[in-house]
């Protein structure tokens, strides 16, 4: 309902409230890598915008781009950074972050302040900063700024700019209403009922018998190139480095396992646990009375209920854990007893224990020479992980060094693989059934962010196990696809072109003698060839919102046109045209008891709130002052783009 509305609210326009609540923190956040790159010296200075007393730096702009960027990357793989910045990102991120401080800057004329307090309490909601425990560590605090490259001043700072916004802009959009009257009138919208007709002028029926030229499926080829773009793909080389690449490793002399084992000791000492139920009274005498009891017949459980009293089991207990819960009296009370039987009571700082020993459990340790199997096999494990560990740095610094990766493989004795020719998304071009080998799939999109091929870099499959080495063996950049391939693609697009062309020649004759008030039947024959059947049109606008956004242009035109009228539209991938015609109009009638009118009535509040919202931050930038340098913004997008390398 109010679908049209709905898609208002989504629009950059429509959603001012959210708008100016992205900034720093939320792209940061969001992203899983933040680069760090250094922006001060482009040209143009080191100045983006100045907003009020306050400015945004190169280096910040080029941060929150490439944030946002990876944010996007993520729901698109094949994104370029140009693409992204052609598309708006570029003046959607700048125009956010000035909104944000602009808001900041006036609050602060104003005398408004966000305390650090209150700043303190918006960062420990945040989950990203949540410990094991789920409340607020300060070690991960610090470790994912850093992770993300922030300081905990930009953190703060962005914070309280979010928290500014929300004070000024709330407010204003708080409360907002349309009156009854246009609630009404764009109400009745949704009830009303549309009749017409739909012609269809297929190009199918216009193209032309005879196969094109090679001549004219050469310029059309030509012109169109961009209908052929074929993606950019790449080839990735890699060999894997795991244990199995390991030569020559010792095994574990008897010193190291008689060190293990002594280091060890805990583990492989005889020890005892123990599964006690428990019943706590408040003097020796209530606890001797209850051991009577339970001892005339009845369990320790039976008994504490008679008197009111509640009993506990403990499972699994050492001697030390029981010591640590209770007292060492009470620990050595129920050590003491044979399984199934009561404990002497023993006192605790809480009173008087009751103890009944349910289950023994003792582990008789192992010798030296009992657990020798193991303590091999455990050494011998970990020698090979952290042989494994000093050969991937021995790699690591043959890459840092420009040492290739076929010099590398042979120094090791591995084979280099290559893959096929892959997408950003992994799947093999040409064969989008195909994807890339699982093993290397985490290597994909970082092989795609690389500029050039042959530029080995070393990878971490899984931790301490599995490692890569692996570069980027061919790179096709996207381009069009060789006619000769899809020559007969192209033959087959000239003639939907050609006949795109003369239907529509078709479709216009059709209109104006419509619009002459010439009868359907006789309108049709201004085609001069067969065509389908007009089809009759009758529905309520309810009827498009029940299709949830996929509403047939033909459909989105007629429910747009005025009463009597005739249009044109071109239908999708040169298929053909439309003339639609529209011949009724039956208004809907909306009364304020209806509930689409309570419906509507709240969605506008906020169409009307979000209007309000947006005046109120145009009217508080406009106050503060705003100026933008183009030219570091240019820089800026140059740097990003590497325009500046070519």
């Amino acid at each position: 309902m109010l679908g049209f509305f709905r898609s208002f609210l989504k629009s950059r326009f429509g959603a001012a409230i959210a708008l100016v609540f992205l900034g720093l923190i939320a792209l940061a956040f969001a992203s899983a890598d933040v680069t760090g790159s250094g922006f001060g010296g482009v040209a143009g200075g080191d100045r983006a915008a100045t907003v009020g007393g306050a400015r945004i730096g190169t280096a910040e702009l080029a941060k929150a781009l490439t944030n946002a960027f990876e944010q996007e990357r993520k729901k698109s793989p094949g994104l370029t950074m140009k693409q992204f910045l052609d598309g708006g990102g570029m003046d959607g991120v700048l125009n956010e972050m000035i909104d944000r401080l602009a808001l900041a800057e006036w609050g602060k004329k104003h005398g408004m302040v966000i305390s650090d307090r209150l700043v303190d309490s918006e960062i420990v909601k945040i989950g990203a900063f949540q410990g094991p425990d789920g409340k607020f560590s300060q070690s991960a605090y610090e470790q994912l700024l850093a992770q993300r490259g922030l300081s905990d001043k930009e953190v703060r700072a962005d914070l309280a700019q979010g928290l500014m916004a929300r004070q000024l802009l709330l407010p204003a959009a708080f409360g907002a209403q349309m009156p009854d009257e246009a609630v009404v009138r764009y109400a009745s919208l949704l009830t009303e009922k549309r009749s017409g007709m739909v012609f269809t002028v297929p190009s199918l029926a216009f193209i032309p018998p005879n196969p094109p030229s090679a001549q004219a499926v050469s310029a059309f080829y030509n012109a169109n190139k961009a209908r052929y773009m074929q993606p950019e793909r790449r080839t990735i080389r890699y060999t894997l480095i795991n244990e199995a690449s390991l030569k020559n490793i010792a095994a574990p002399t008897e010193a190291e396992i008689a060190n293990r084992y002594k280091q060890d000791t805990a583990i492989y000492a005889a020890s005892e646990e123990r599964t006690v139920t428990q019943v706590i009274v408040p003097t020796e005498a209530a606890a001797k009375a209850l051991i009577a009891e339970v001892g005339k017949g009845g369990s320790l459980d039976a008994a504490a209920r008679t008197k009111g009293l509640a009993a506990s089991q403990m499972a699994k207990q050492t001697r030390e854990a029981l010591t640590r819960q209770t007292a060492k009296a009470v620990a050595d009370a129920a050590f003491a007893a044979a399984s199934g039987t009561l404990a002497a009571p023993a006192k605790s700082t809480i009173g008087w224990h009751v103890i009944k020993v349910d289950a023994v459990d003792r582990n008789p340790g192992k010798t030296l020479d009992q657990a020798r199997p193991e303590l091999v096999t455990l050494l011998t494990l970990e020698k090979r992980r952290a042989a494994l560990s000093d050969l991937a740095a021995q790699v690591e610094q043959e890459v840092d060094g420009g040492t290739g990766l076929a010099d590398i493989a042979k120094t090791l004795g591995l084979t280099v693989s290559s893959t096929q020719p892959l997408l950003a998304d992994g799947s093999v071009f040409g064969k989008p059934a195909e994807k890339a080998p699982a093993e290397i799939a985490p290597l994909i999109q970082a092989a795609f962010a690389m500029e050039r091929e042959g530029e080995p870099q070393l990878a971490e499959l899984k931790a301490g196990e599995v490692f890569a080495v692996y570069d980027v063996g061919q790179l096709t950049a996207s381009s069009p696809a060789p006619l000769d391939r899809i020559r007969d693609v192209v033959a087959r697009d000239w003639g939907l072109d050609q006949g795109s062309a003369k239907a529509k020649v078709a479709a216009d004759k059709i209109l104006a003698a419509l619009n002459k008030g010439i009868s359907v039947a006789e309108a049709v024959k201004q085609a001069g060839v067969a065509l389908p059947a007009p089809q009759p049109i009758e529905m309520a606008r309810q009827q498009l919102t029940a299709m949830q956004g996929q509403v047939p242009p033909a459909l989105a035109l007629l429910f747009a046109m005025a009463e009597g009228t005739n249009k044109r539209l071109e239908g999708p991938n040169k298929a053909g045209w439309f003339v639609i015609t529209l011949k009724d109009i039956i208004p809907g009638e909306v009364k304020r008891a209806d509930p689409v009118f309570a419906q509507a009535s709240q969605e506008f509040r906020t169409v009307t709130g979000n209007e309000y919202a947006k005046g109120l931050n145009l009217a508080i930038r406009n106050d503060v002052g705003v100026e933008r340098n183009e030219a570091a913004i240019k820089a800026v997008r140059n740097q990003l783009t590497g325009a500046n390398a070519q």
